[in-house]
C-alpha cells in the first residue's frame, strides 16, 4: 500500500493510551509512559527469550506460569520477580557464551545470559528438576548483528527487522476493541479482561471497534520530527489470551467469544485481535502516551 502523503486529508485522529514493552519473550509486560523506537521495534522489546535445552522457544502456550514473571526496566539493569522467589538482577548490557537458538522457523544467532539466570528461570518454571545442571530452561539475548526480517509478502517488499516478536516489530490494538470483546463477554454473564491478555505495544484511543483492522499509514508528530507506522498484518490470537495474566490459570472464554465474531477472511478464518505493524520512518525517536495519531482508512 502507498505510503499517505502529508497533504493527506486524514480520515480519524485517535491518541496513545498506553505503551507496552515486554522485554522477555511471553513474560509479563511492562507499561512505560515513553519509548524509544529502533528499528526491530519498542526499545528492549522481545530483546531475551526463554530457550529449552534444544534452544527452542518456549512461551505461556506450553508454560502458563511464565505470566507471572514480571520484569523492572531500570537505566542499566532489568530487575525479574515472580511469586515465591527472590528477585533476580540481570545488567542490560551483559552477555555471555555465544548460542545459536530458534524461534518458530528461524535459527538465530543469541547469547547465553549464564548459569545464574538459567537456575533462576528452571526453579520457578520447573521446580522438580532445576536441583541440579543442566537446566531445563535458559535465558539468552538476542544478537543485534542477526538480521530476523518480517514476512516481505505482507511488509509489501519492506524489509522490516525483528529481535524474538513472533513475526512483526510491534503490534497496535484499541481501547475499543477492548470494550467490545468485554461487552460481549459480559452479556453472556463472563467476567471482563484485561488489555494485557493481548500484550500490544501501542493502544490507541478514538478509534471505532476494530477501525485499527482497516487504517493505512499511522503518523505520529513528536517533538525529534515524524512517526510513520504502517500496519501489515492482521494478528492470528494464539491461546494466550485465554491465560489470566494475574493467576496464570487458563479458560477458554476469552477464545470462544472471539471465535464468534472475529474470523478473518484474510487468514483463512483464523481468530485476529489487533494489527502487527512495521516501522517506516522515525528511528531513534520517542513514542510517548498522549501523543495524537492520524491515519486514513484503507478501501480494498
Amino acid at each position: 500500500m502507498p505510503p499517505d502523503t502529508p497533504s493527506t486529508a486524514f480520515d480519524l485522529q485517535a491518541r496513545i493510551a498506553q505503551l507496552f514493552v515486554y522485554p522477555i519473550k511471553s513474560c509479563a509486560g511492562v507499561a512505560v509512559q515513553d519509548v524509544m523506537l529502533t528499528e526491530t521495534g519498542l526499545d528492549l522489546d522481545r530483546t531475551w527469550m526463554l530457550v529449552d535445552r534444544a534452544g527452542e522457544f518456549v512461551s505461556q502456550r506450553a508454560l502458563p506460569r511464565m505470566a507471572l514473571i514480571q520484569p523492572r526496566l531500570r537505566h542499566n539493569d532489568i530487575i525479574l520477580r515472580a511469586p515465591g522467589m527472590l528477585a533476580l538482577h540481570l545488567q542490560i548490557d551483559t552477555v555471555e557464551a555465544a548460542c545459536k537458538v530458534r524461534v518458530w522457523d528461524d535459527a538465530v544467532q543469541a547469547f547465553d545470559m549464564g548459569d545464574l539466570a538459567a537456575q533462576w528461570f528452571s526453579t520457578f518454571l520447573a521446580p522438580e528438576s532445576a536441583a541440579h545442571a543442566p537446566w531445563p530452561y535458559r535465558l539468552v539475548r538476542f544478537d543485534p548483528d542477526q538480521q530476523r526480517l518480517s514476512n516481505l509478502t505482507w511488509t509489501g517488499g519492506v524489509e522490516a527487522p525483528n529481535q524474538f516478536s513472533d513475526g512483526y516489530p510491534m503490534l497496535v490494538t484499541s481501547t475499543a476493541s477492548l470494550d467490545g470483546l468485554n461487552q460481549r463477554l459480559q452479556a453472556a454473564g463472563k467476567p471482563s479482561v484485561g488489555m494485557q491478555r493481548f500484550r500490544p505495544n501501542i493502544v490507541l484511543q478514538g478509534l471505532g471497534e476494530h477501525d485499527e483492522d482497516r487504517l493505512t499509514d499511522l503518523h505520529i508528530t513528536t517533538s525529534e520530527g515524524a512517526v510513520v507506522l504502517r500496519p501489515v498484518k492482521p494478528c492470528p490470537r494464539c491461546p494466550i489470551p485465554n491465560i489470566d495474566p494475574q493467576t496464570a490459570t487458563s479458560t477458554p472464554d476469552v477464545g470462544d467469544m472471539l471465535q464468534t465474531y472475529r474470523q478473518d477472511a484474510r487468514l483463512q478464518g483464523a481468530v485476529t485481535f489487533g494489527m502487527n505493524a512495521i516501522l517506516v520512518q522515525g528511528q531513534d525517536q520517542q513514542l510517548r502516551v498522549g501523543q495524537s495519531v492520524q491515519s486514513n482508512f484503507r478501501f480494498d
